[in-house]
């Protein structure tokens, strides 16, 4: 991949309960042996069911929770194991937006002070040089001088998700993890926002990892898709690959999902719940909800294979 701006290689996260008197400790794998890259200014979709580890995939490669296993490079540098003072300076180039923005803003703080705060725990303005800057962030999010003295709840959902962009902005990151960003919003206030996140990364070449439920948004949004369950990636590509020709029974599982004005039922791909993570079953994870599982499936885990033109899938049945 061209001018690579991130990559992971076997990123794994393990966490383990304390049980009680009646229950014994267990241990949960909810990210498993992950690979994945994304280039500058490119756009990566991470989808999949609540649970699946997309949120914990997120703060591994934002260093903001121990990795169990693997390794993180960004922009060439190993940041796998740097401590804290070595990934002050990148923090500023890696930034999170987060899915609920009424949680993610101090409701004592208003829209100027919430996105002149990252400017000046790093000492990067002051005076009116930090006036001019935030209210500058926050007109290319869409949001006029008016609205800078407003605090959260003089604000609905879309203008507090605006000023969190423009937090995220501050301190000029290359890489944007915006972790279901739109979700908690009007579905009209989220097309507004998917234009404001498409116009910034046309204007600043920021690079997305954008983790969504909505494949409708992801495919608006990314050219590649990565799909998890269960803690690892079943299939990736293409955005047109992977949401317009999918090969992993689990990704036909959630287009056929999608809501359609023609929808008919749910195929026997869909039936049933997301196993119990602490307790995985045995071999490809997905096996008792696949109705094309064969024995082979059951016995272990099948590697993520190139099937042709960098489109992966883990699954032997394609």
């Amino acid at each position: 991949m061209t001018d690579l701006l991130l990559r992971a290689e076997g990123l794994s996260k393990a966490f383990t309960s304390k049980g009680g008197a009646f229950r014994r400790p267990s241990r949960v794998l909810a990210v498993a042996d992950v690979d994945l890259a994304i280039a500058r200014g490119a756009a990566l979709g991470v989808v999949g069911e609540s649970g699946c580890g997309k949120s914990t995939l997120a703060r591994l490669l934002l260093r903001l929770i121990p990795l169990s296993g693997g390794r993180i490079v960004f922009e060439g540098q190993d940041i796998t194991t740097l401590g804290e003072p070595a990934l002050r300076p990148l923090r500023r180039r890696m930034q999170l937006i987060h899915q609920n923005p009424s949680a993610a803003l101090d409701p004592r703080l208003s829209a100027e002070e919430s996105v002149a705060e990252p400017l000046l725990i790093h000492g990067v303005a002051s005076g009116r040089a930090l006036r001019d800057r935030v209210a500058a962030l926050l007109a290319e999010v869409g949001l006029p001088a008016g609205f800078l003295h407003r605090f959260p709840h003089e604000l609905s959902g879309g203008q507090k998700q605006r000023v969190c962009i423009a937090r995220a902005l501050a301190l000029e990151p290359e890489l944007l993890v915006l972790d279901e960003p739109t979700s908690a919003l009007d579905v009209s206030v989220q097309a507004q926002i998917l234009d404001v996140l498409e116009a910034l990364r046309a204007r600043r070449g920021l690079a997305y990892l954008f983790i969504s439920h909505n494949l409708a948004v992801v495919r608006q949004v990314c050219e590649r898709v990565a799909v998890m369950y269960l803690g690892r990636i079943v299939e990736e590509g293409t955005a047109a690959e992977v949401l317009g020709a999918p090969r992993h029974p689990y990704t036909r599982a959630l287009l056929t999902a999608v809501p359609r004005l023609d929808a008919r039922g749910v195929t026997p791909a869909e039936a049933g719940e997301p196993p119990n993570p602490a307790a995985p079953p045995s071999g490809c994870a997905f096996n008792p909800r696949c109705a094309i599982a064969a024995e082979a499936c059951r016995a272990e885990m099948p590697p993520l294979l190139d099937v042709g033109g960098g489109h992966m899938v883990r699954c032997p049945r394609v």
